[in-house]
């Protein structure tokens, strides 16, 4: 069996959430390609329990001790069970892993996604906010290990997909495509009136509530830009954004002569997933193939950038750099989550997000613990301000 055919033995952090549920997904689709060895969840006692008897799981974690003893009982008693930031990290440099897959929402993978790098893996990051907070410090340990940072938002897989082959110097712009949410066509005198559950509508995906609050307020699309920004090497002036609500052109590339490659599939997040654990590699899978007669048609807009602030601000974070975005990220959740326990207005959450930035005084070339202190003090100015 060739080093490229051989099953992947992969690591997935966060496996009970949304991505992490899609993963498992695609190690059943491809059991000769994935094979799973270590799984972490946040809480989800019975859901993580049912995964590791499932894939005969040997390593797992539960980032909340609370729930360690349940999860004791519900596995088997040949089964490691870790706990907190150290468990992470543990699962994330486990000798036997080549891919570590980190679907953890906020700042708890960033230190195992460093650990990660530091053991030698190459990791598929699904959470923005490693490549939002730390992206230049991520980026640089990985070239200095050599080892791959492969993407798995759809969005940036696509454009991974689209550059293969290609030097960045050849790039004119990213393309990073939006489904423009719930309110793309609601008037902005109305937005103030949005309630948390038709914001939790989202027309496209299914998703975690976070991040579909993100895609209404276009936050999403604002984090990927900072992400795309750092993945492939790209002054934030040539990232761009184009609203495209079926979701189908998940972003496109356009070069120096004027010619765009797009990657188009249907709205399956296992389509980046088998890319991140298969690459460089295409394998058949049983996800259903897109039927182009059947759309009939592709929509592109331009977004709203007044009446959706969110993009503004993430391109000034991104050009700033330091520790803005890492202070634009923290404001974000923590404004998300009064929004969804009814405490904030909708338009509130770019306004506390635009003032906890005026606040802060960006710190060039920071360390991890500066990144970490940014995070901590963008998280009590927010809240102060809410």
């Amino acid at each position: 069996m060739s080093e490229l055919s051989r099953p992947k033995k992969v690591v997935v952090l966060g496996s009970t959430g949304s991505i992490g549920e899609s993963s498992l997904k695609v190690a059943r689709d491809l059991p000769g390609r994935m094979t799973l060895i270590g799984l972490a969840a946040n809480s989800s006692v019975a859901s993580l329990a049912a995964q590791i008897n499932e894939f005969g799981i040997t390593q797992g974690c539960l980032y909340d001790p609370i729930g360690l003893d349940r999860l004791r009982s519900g596995v088997p008693s040949g089964v490691t069970l870790h706990s907190g930031e150290a468990g992470l990290i543990e699962l994330a440099t486990l000798p036997e892993a080549d891919l570590v897959l980190i679907a953890i929402v906020g700042v708890a993978g960033l230190r195992p996604a460093l650990a990660a790098i530091e053991a030698g893996k190459d990791i598929a990051v699904a959470s923005k906010e490693i490549l939002v907070m730390a992206g230049e410090a991520v980026m640089t340990a990985a070239r200095k290990k050599g080892v791959k940072v492969l993407p798995v938002d759809s969005e940036h897989n696509a454009i991974f997909q689209c550059l293969e082959g290609h030097d960045s110097r050849s790039v004119s712009r990213l393309i990073l495509t939006a489904s423009g949410g719930p309110f793309r066509q609601l008037p902005a005198a109305e937005l103030p009136d949005v309630t948390v559950e038709r914001a939790l509508k989202h027309p496209t995906w299914e998703m975690g509530r976070k991040i579909t609050i993100d895609s209404a307020t276009l936050f999403n699309k604002g984090l990927e830009m900072i992400e795309a920004r750092w993945l492939f090497d790209i002054e934030m002036r040539r990232v761009d954004v184009i609203v495209h609500p079926q979701s189908i052109v998940h972003s496109m590339v356009e070069f120096i002569d004027g010619s765009i490659l797009a990657q188009l599939s249907t709205t399956d997040m296992c389509f980046p997933i088998q890319y991140a654990v298969t690459w460089p590699e295409r394998v058949a899978n049983t996800l259903p193939p897109l039927d182009l007669a059947q759309l009939a048609r592709l929509d592109f807009e331009v977004p709203r950038w007044d009446d959706f602030p969110a993009l503004r601000l993430a391109k000034e974070a991104g050009e700033t750099g330091g520790t803005l975005p890492a202070v634009l990220n923290a404001a974000n959740e923590v404004a998300v989550s009064a929004f969804l326990e009814r405490h904030l207005s909708f338009p509130g959450i770019w306004d506390t997000v635009a003032e906890t930035m005026s606040r802060h005084r960006s710190l060039s070339q920071p360390g991890l613990d500066d990144i970490i202190e940014a995070d901590l003090w963008a998280r009590r100015t927010a809240k102060e301000l809410i």
